[in-house]
């Protein structure tokens, strides 16, 4: 199913058609499938002339699938028929929702929790086949993942090499190591595709093809919908959906998204790496803020008062809207998977054209590694918890938390604690959630982010650490400054020292919060980390606390 299309209704209308008009006149989408690097500005030239290539993969895309369907036949002959992904950000995002899409097994490692670790590796390792995916070759996280890996595969007697493969960059540390090492196959992708651009090019497509996922269908039709995005016509649906978050701008910054895992499970948490690190730099850009289906969240000024309804197959499920009806202030996306990939590309360079931005630098990311790096080479006392329980300690500004009681149960405290937090959320704020534990065993979690919504009336996010640094941190850091945050932060039962390196898991992802807690608070913005002691028992306090306000 190639359709794509756009509709529009109600306030979402406002100031689109100027806007288009603005895209139009500059000749935008032509221009961008002639790999023009001018149209973000002189400032992004040098960047942009090198970050291209997603524009028309589609010719490598066809070229890579036989390889990838020979070798994961060779695999199998083998008995190894489990892949798992290592990789952050833009090397796992898209691999991971069309294996979710799918309906196929794809264990994703994009986190450094030593319980989500040690429950890959627990799984056993004979049967696996383990992608290490960075496109630079040296991120940290996945470099702790490929050391574990390797680590395991000797343990067990194997081989490394038989059950390693690397997605990589050409001339990158990571491609030196994996050629060194024999490692089944190198990946070598396309230099001038940046991270989260990548879904079409073999960050995307090897782990998801070795998974499973049947590949062509999503390429054609990608292809297929890109004739009418580079086009310089006014009924252009990326171009459209561009003006709507182009006329709201800068007032209107949080984007609500709703109805993707009706149709497109996981799509969500591409998208929002997407839009959030291409367009939230320099003090503006867009939150989106993932809903759960079926909810209604409270609408306000600063927010772009339009939901996303992405829908596989319009001919089943498309809806109806009212242009005249001002209520229903709606952008309806539709289209398949490998659409919707293009579809989201262009919209959001075409965004960050008419706000002003570069789409493929991300400024503020490497902030948070580098505060990171600082932890782990001087470790620090750390300073005492504001209050502490059997069940959590709770850290953050004297000033925030001094009036909380520190006595009473501890679901007590930590319901004043979410009371006292909305004290400082203002009429432009948002508040994030940011959960450093087992994303795998503990999605329980995200009940935090409805509850909080509808206690706030204000956009609540909710992200896995550290892996959210790779997406929304940089627009937490780089955005607009009016972020309220919360960490979670938990003991574990397990950890795990990472081999050739002088720290464990615990301590590399303790690390990460603390830099970039720290890296918020330079911003002005609040931080409050609640530390779990028990992970089990304090997250059902947590939620219950939450969910009672």
């Amino acid at each position: 199913m190639n359709s794509l299309g756009i509709n529009l209704s109600g306030n979402a209308l406002h100031g689109v058609d100027q806007r288009v008009e603005e895209l139009l006149s500059n000749h935008f989408a032509s221009r961008l499938l002639e790999r023009d690097h001018t149209l973000w500005g002189p400032e992004a030239e040098a960047e942009a002339s090198q970050r291209l290539g997603w524009v028309d993969p589609f010719d490598a895309a066809f070229e890579l699938i036989p390889q990838i369907t020979q070798l994961r036949e060779q695999l199998a002959d083998k008995g190894i028929t489990r892949v798992v992904l290592a990789g952050m950000g833009g090397s796992s995002l898209g691999a991971e929702v069309m294996a979710r899409a799918a309906g196929v097994r794809l264990d994703v490692v994009d986190s450094t929790d030593p319980e989500l670790v040690g429950s890959i590796l627990a799984a056993g390792v004979a049967d696996t086949v383990f992608v290490i995916s960075s496109k630079s070759g040296s991120t940290a996280e996945t470099d702790a993942a490929r050391r574990a890996f390797t680590q395991a595969l000797q343990d067990a007697g194997l081989t490394p090499g038989d059950h390693l493969i690397a997605v990589t960059d050409p001339g990158s540390p990571l491609e030196s190591l994996a050629r060194d090492h024999q490692y089944t196959a190198v990946f070598e992708a396309d230099p001038t595709i940046g991270g989260r651009y990548s879904a079409l090019s073999a960050f995307g497509l090897v782990p998801a093809g070795l998974a499973g996922v049947e590949l062509t269908t999503i390429v054609d039709d990608a292809e297929a919908a890109s004739h009418s995005l580079y086009e310089d016509d006014e009924t252009n649906p990326a171009l459209r959906a561009a003006a709507v978050l182009g006329a709201g701008a800068p007032s209107r910054n949080k984007l609500i998204i709703t109805n993707f895992d009706q149709a497109l499970p996981g799509f969500g948490d591409w998208i929002e790496q997407l839009i959030a690190e291409s367009t939230g730099k320099h003090g503006t850009g867009f939150l989106p803020v993932i809903v759960e289906p079926g909810a209604v969240e409270n609408r306000s000024h600063d927010e772009d008062v339009i939901h996303l309804h992405l829908i596989a197959d319009p001919g089943e499920s498309q809806a109806t809207l009212n242009p005249e009806d001002p209520r229903d202030d709606e952008v309806q996306i539709y289209g398949s998977l490998g659409a919707q990939l293009v579809f989201w590309e262009v919209t959001t360079v075409a965004a960050a054209s008419l706000i002003g931005v570069n789409p493929f630098d991300q400024p503020d990311v490497e902030s948070a590694k580098v505060a990171t790096r600082a932890v782990l080479a001087e470790p620090t006392t750390p300073e005492p918890p504001q209050i502490s329980t059997a069940e959590f300690d709770l850290f953050g500004p004297a000033g925030l938390l001094g009036d909380v009681e520190a006595t009473g149960e501890a679901q007590q405290i930590l319901t004043e604690v979410f009371t006292v937090l909305g004290t400082v959320l203002e009429d432009d704020s948002y508040l994030a959630v940011q959960a450093y534990t087992n994303r795998l065993r503990q999605q329980h979690l995200t009940r935090l982010r409805p509850a909080l919504a509808r206690r706030y009336g204000r956009p609540v996010t909710f992200g896995w650490g550290p892996r959210f640094l790779h997406s929304t941190g940089q627009f937490h850091k780089g955005g607009p400054a009016t972020g309220v945050f919360i960490q979670i932060t938990a003991d574990s039962e397990l950890d795990l020292q990472i081999p050739g390196l002088n720290y464990s898991f615990a301590e590399l992802i303790t690390a990460q919060a603390a830099g970039d807690g720290s890296v918020l608070t330079e911003t002005g913005q609040p931080v409050v980390r609640i530390h779990l002691k028990d992970r089990s028992a304090a997250i059902e306090t947590l939620i219950n606390a939450a969910e009672q306000i």
